[in-house]
């Protein structure tokens, strides 16, 4: 069975070096066999959680639609950008939200639960962003899912990608190949047990 993977970057801004590497790994995944699904998160705008605002109107429909999207998939490559050494408000967010719904319906629903995730991140820094990644990692094993090993780090970004999207370090190239190689073999097992 062929692997349903989703790829989203934590980033909405033009010219953004994760939107750009999740582009790159969109296309190392297909190469690869997945099924993939490229999503922005300028197409579910969410408000600021607040749990008054859940009290007061449930989960956004934005959130629920993400909670689906999600759920459709075995897997997720989560492009990171960091902020301060940390995960970025934008992708904090809607993990949160996203962590929120419990329900569809009268059904038990927990988007994240028992999910495969690979993370990615690109930064003009030395370290590509490594640092970011830890935070995201605590992050999305609290929510339960189940990060995988091997991640993806692609440092001097605003240089680092072709003109055709493919990065040019052959180093940060053999880190996105194994990390895509690793998360499709999870969701297989997955997909097959």
């Amino acid at each position: 069975m062929t692997p349903r993977i989703l790829v989203l970057p934590g980033s909405n801004r033009t010219g953004s070096f994760n939107a750009a590497l999740a582009a790159a790994a969109a296309v190392e995944l297909a190469q690869q066999g997945a099924d993939v699904t490229r999503i922005s998160l300028v197409d579910y705008p969410l408000p600021i959680l607040d749990e008054n605002l859940k009290n007061e109107t449930g989960i956004p429909e934005n959130a629920l639609k993400l909670g689906h999207l999600i759920a459709a998939h075995d897997g997720v490559f989560l492009c990171c950008p960091e902020y301060n050494s940390s995960i970025p408000p934008l992708l904090k967010n809607m993990i949160d939200w996203v962590s929120l719904i419990t329900r569809d319906g009268d059904k038990v629903f927990k988007p994240w639960a028992g999910r495969y995730v690979a993370l990615g991140s690109a930064s003009n820094g030395k370290l590509g962003g490594i640092r970011g990644l830890y935070h995201v990692r605590s992050v999305m094993v609290n929510v339960g899912t189940q990060v995988i090993s091997e991640q993806c780090a692609v440092s001097g970004a605003a240089d680092a990608f072709e003109a055709d999207g493919r990065l040019k370090d052959e180093r940060a190239n053999t880190m996105l190949v194994n990390t895509c190689k690793s998360l499709i073999r999870h969701c297989s097992m997955m997909s097959n047990g």
